[in-house]
């Protein structure tokens, strides 16, 4: 991969890293308003819905900031874009769908096809 493309790609990341940060805070600061009173049970249970929806959204965001912080990594030490089981190139189409992946699209596929086959 050359310079222009790694550097395309630490861009990328680093725009949705900030991205992810921004919403998080809003998620806290958000959270730590003064809590609202619902007297029916009913907008109550909505409001602990949405409130658990949201929790979980941040969890699986908080999940994909530590991933793109182990591609930025990689970026700086040189092994953005290798396989880290076969030790060949991904391909630049399979970064651009999931810049955060550590896999080929062969090794990912059969990855799978192993997790399906152990029930995983």
């Amino acid at each position: 991969m050359d310079k222009e493309q790694i550097e395309y790609f630490r861009t990328y990341l680093v725009a949705q890293l900030e991205e992810l940060l921004h919403q998080a805070d809003d998620t806290v600061s958000g959270m730590t308003e003064p809590k609202e009173n619902f007297p029916d049970p009913t907008d109550r249970a909505s409001h602990e819905s949405n409130r658990n929806f949201e929790l979980r959204i941040r969890d699986r965001e908080h999940k994909l900031i530590k991933k793109i912080k182990q591609a930025l990594e990689r970026i700086e030490n040189g092994t953005f874009g290798i396989c880290e089981t076969c030790g060949e190139d991904i391909a630049v189409e399979r970064l651009k769908a999931r810049a955060v992946t550590t896999q080929c699209i062969d090794c990912k596929t059969k990855a799978e096809k192993m997790e399906k086959a152990l029930g995983l």
